[in-house]
């Protein structure tokens, strides 16, 4: 007896598919697909959130002094003439950034062997390559999700039955995070 379901797939295809679907349920919040493969999906999700609790207050705030570029009121960067030659004029800003610490950032390497990129297009600009943005879903585990979960045991996922599927009778289901 195997130890999880085949979902009548090979291997590489249904690690694939399990990836992708629990990269849409952290990223949507809840999906619908059929009872076993919401089953297999919820092991790797809660793992994975689990996982973000564990590690979401090891880092360290770090304070770095960085150059920027000087802008002007359109926002293009402002040059100066020096011994003959146009040089950008930069400032120096102090900044704090968040440095993890060696065990969160094993956590978040964990985590991108499971998860797709997400890229996110804006409705308004749909079809234009320079309006998308990359989502980090590690730190939406990090910063929104792990302290959602921070006080409970397990149990991060619900599934909820919607009925049988009419081409082939498969029951659906509607996972979503609690």
């Amino acid at each position: 007896m195997a130890g999880y379901r085949k979902l009548g797939r090979t291997s590489s295809q249904r690690k694939a598919l399990l990836r992708s679907q629990v990269t849409s349920l952290i990223y949507r919040g809840k999906i619908v697909t059929t009872e076993a493969k919401a089953k297999e999906i919820r092991g790797i999700a809660e793992g994975l959130i689990a996982l973000a609790i564990k590690e979401k207050d090891n880092f360290d705030t770090v304070t770095v002094t960085a150059k920027v570029p000087r802008k002007d009121a359109n926002g293009k960067r402002v040059k100066e003439v020096v011994d003959g030659k146009k040089v950008t004029v930069y400032d120096e800003v102090e900044k704090s950034i968040k440095k993890d610490q060696p065990s969160r950032l094993h956590a978040r390497r964990q985590m991108l062997k499971v998860l797709y990129p997400v890229k996110e297009v804006p409705t308004a600009a749909a079809g234009k390559k320079k309006n998308t943005k990359e989502i980090d879903l590690t730190d939406k585990l990090f910063t929104e999700l792990a302290p959602k979960y921070a006080g409970r045991n397990g149990g991060y996922t619900r599934i909820i039955k919607i009925g049988q599927r009419k081409g082939d009778g498969a029951m659906e289901v509607i996972i979503e995070l609690v």
